[in-house]
């Protein structure tokens, strides 16, 4: 039987009982182990197992064992299921979201920061991550605090910007390999592109930050980037690379994550809020994006 999926299980170690009982689950599943695999990675361990099943509909056989993987007790350890279309791509589509996804922080709150109003920009930030606002709407309500702010402020949070523990790796590595890279982000421009420039990402999106006689006016310069347009980016940037969907894979965080991790061959959840962990395909639960290398099958060395 020729492999349809691979199992990749990931964490700070893996001990041989936890190794035992992946398989078990992945056999009671109904998939046959044809091939297993250890991966060295920096800051985690990592093993793969090469899967085959006999039944028709692999997708409602993957949700299921996708279902129980996630029921299992495995503390600290994580399996995903990941499509071998994806995995065995000679070229991948890798998009990422930006804030608290490729960097470390929430843009927002920092700019938020020097207008006095971090508090309540932070607090509906949650609220939107979560899904219990609109995003646009709770884009505009937070944009609107920062009104009358000098434009240097930009430059000043710019510098504050900390990558994600393995992002530059993940960009770099997957960019060596002939991998095609992108950020798409609900926050802003002015920040994204010249750190898009900087990693050398393929294709880049945020919203405007409207800036008139040097002052931010409160106000967002055209449509808002929001899980719609975010989906639609990794269609059309897919496309434009010459990529299939079913080779793509899209990390984020929040609830305007969710239509782009949907329409990706592999939907990845990181550090991310509840409601997102429990609808996506995978899950990275350490502060380490090296993690994605490891489920598209990149070399990560």
């Amino acid at each position: 039987m020729p492999s349809t999926f691979t199992a990749v299980s990931y964490g700070p170690t893996l001990p041989p009982q936890i190794l035992r009982h992946i398989r078990s689950v992945l056999v009671a599943g109904g998939f046959a182990i044809t091939a297993e695999a250890d991966e060295g990675h920096p800051g985690f361990e990592c093993a793969t197992f090469a899967l085959a099943a006999s039944e028709n509909d692999m997708d409602d056989a993957v949700s299921r064992l996708r279902a129980a993987l996630a029921a299992a007790p495995m503390e600290n350890v994580d399996t995903a299921v990941v499509p071998d279309t994806l995995r065995n791509a000679a070229r991948k589509f890798i998009i990422m979201d930006v804030d608290s996804t490729l960097i470390q922080q929430e843009v927002i709150e920092l700019l938020a920061a020097h207008a006095g109003t971090e508090a309540e920009v932070a607090k509906v930030t949650a609220a939107a991550m979560r899904g219990e606002l609109d995003f646009a709407e709770s884009l505009h309500h937070r944009v609107a605090t920062l009104a009358g702010l000098p434009e240097s402020v930009l430059a000043e949070v710019g510098a504050k910007i900390r990558l994600s523990v393995g992002a530059g790796r993940l960009v770099a590595q997957a960019k060596a390999a002939g991998h095609t890279v992108a950020a798409v982000s609900g926050g802003f421009s002015q920040i994204l592109t010249p750190l898009a420039d900087r990693l050398g990402l393929d294709f880049a999106l945020a919203n405007d930050l409207e800036i008139i006689d040097g002052r931010l006016t409160g106000k967002v310069s055209g449509a808002v980037v929001d899980r719609a347009a975010k989906a639609a980016s990794l269609r059309a940037w897919s496309a434009a690379a010459g990529i299939s969907q079913c080779a793509t894979m899209a990390i984020g965080d929040g609830a305007n994550d969710l239509d782009m991790m949907a329409a990706a061959a592999l939907g990845v959840a990181f550090n991310a809020k509840p409601a997102v962990r429990a609808v996506s395909d995978a899950q990275i639960n350490l502060p380490n994006l090296d993690v994605a290398l490891a489920l598209a099958g990149i070399p990560g060395h």
